[in-house]
């Protein structure tokens, strides 16, 4: 590993820990909000997107202890409760909502597993931004230095990052139960004209057993000759004109 790489990686994990310790004072600054700044948090511009990343609505960080977690999720959910909340009911649902569907993911070990998978592509995707970038300055012959080495910036980077991850794998899933809800319709939809084509043959069928006694007959009649004979028809009457006599002279 080279000393350029070496100072990389040591930069990455210096500036990744100061992203921990961020959140950790985040968490410790929410701790004394009060319900109405809780909901008001939750429910903040662009809380649709930001609230798919269940640590960001717990702010908590990836690492932090089961029992931490579910502790935080209590104190949370008691102070956001719509209940606790009458003046502000529909707001403290929205933000109930988002703190109970975070602690479930959370709480689930496949899917909280998949929720750290999450964390380490952003931060993953974040350094390979960089490096792209870093080497396009290079290649410009401009300096190499960039914002995101403040620890700082880097912080703020990486947390729109995880964000947008988590909206791209939510997005991903709503795509994935539409396609499959769309071949269960289309599923359906083949069973049902598969019952109406079976249902339309047995009735053929049955109309054509109840007739074939009456085809047999006319068939048996026919071959012994006992044809029945056509009658003559008889002119229809009708208004018959006088004979025209001739005029004698």
């Amino acid at each position: 590993m080279t000393s350029e790489s070496g100072a990389a990686s040591s930069s990455k994990d210096a500036a990744f820990a100061t992203y921990m310790t961020e959140v950790k004072q985040i968490e410790k600054a929410d701790a004394v909000l009060t319900p109405k700044q809780q909901i008001e948090r939750l429910n903040r511009p662009g809380s649709t997107y930001f609230n798919l990343n269940p640590f960001d609505v717990l702010q908590v960080a990836p690492e932090t202890p089961q029992s931490e977690i579910k502790s935080k999720y209590r104190k949370l959910s008691i102070l956001v409760h719509p209940d606790k909340n009458p003046d502000d009911e529909e707001r403290a649902k929205k933000a109930f909502d988002a703190v109970k569907k975070s602690w479930e993911t959370l709480s689930n070990d496949k899917e909280r597993t998949e929720c750290l998978g999450v964390v380490e592509d952003a931060q993953n995707r974040l350094e390979t931004k960089l490096k792209n970038l870093r080497k396009k300055l290079k290649k410009e012959g401009k300096t190499t230095e960039i914002p995101e080495d403040d620890p700082d910036v880097y912080a703020v980077e990486l947390h729109k990052e995880t964000c947008k991850l988590f909206a791209d794998l939510a997005l991903v899933r709503k795509e994935m139960e539409m396609r499959e809800m769309n071949e269960r319709k289309r599923q359906r939809q083949a069973e049902i004209e598969l019952e109406e084509k079976s249902k339309m043959q047995k009735e053929w069928n049955k109309n054509y057993e109840e007739s074939r006694e009456g085809r047999i007959s006319s068939w048996q009649d026919f071959k012994s000759g006992k044809t029945t004979k056509k009658r003559k028809a008889k002119p229809a009457k009708g208004f018959k004109p006088p004979k025209v006599k001739m005029e004698q002279r």
